[in-house]
C-alpha cells in the first residue's frame, strides 16, 4: 500500500525535494535567459543588415538575403510585441490599490 503520494512520483529536478531548492543544476535563471534572448535579436538583426548591404552589394545569393531579412523581421516583430506587453504589465502593476 502506497503510504504517501510522493512515493509514486520520481523527484523532479527543481521543484524542492532534494537538497537544493533553487534552480537545477545547469538551468538558467530569468535574467541570462532575457540577456541571452536580447543579444540573439540582435545578432539577428546584424547578420540581416549585414546581408542586406552585401545582397546590394551584388556579393550574396538573393536567397540568403531574402531569408535573412525575414528573420530580421519576425525577430524585430517579436521584440516589439514584448516589448508592448511589459509595459502593459507594468501599468497594470502601477493601478493596483496599495
Amino acid at each position: 500500500m502506497v503510504m504517501k503520494v510522493g512515493d509514486l512520483m520520481p523527484p523532479v529536478p527543481g521543484m524542492g525535494g532534494g537538497a537544493a531548492a533553487g534552480p537545477a543544476a545547469g538551468a538558467k535563471d530569468f535574467a541570462s535567459f532575457v540577456k541571452e534572448a536580447a543579444t540573439n535579436a540582435v545578432d539577428t538583426m546584424h547578420h540581416g543588415e549585414t546581408l542586406s548591404k552585401q545582397g546590394i552589394a551584388g556579393k550574396a545569393e538573393l536567397n540568403d538575403v531574402v531569408a535573412a531579412v525575414n528573420d530580421a523581421e519576425l525577430t524585430l516583430q517579436t521584440v516589439t510585441t514584448l516589448r508592448d506587453k511589459l509595459v502593459t504589465a507594468y501599468q497594470e502593476i502601477l493601478r493596483m490599490p496599495i
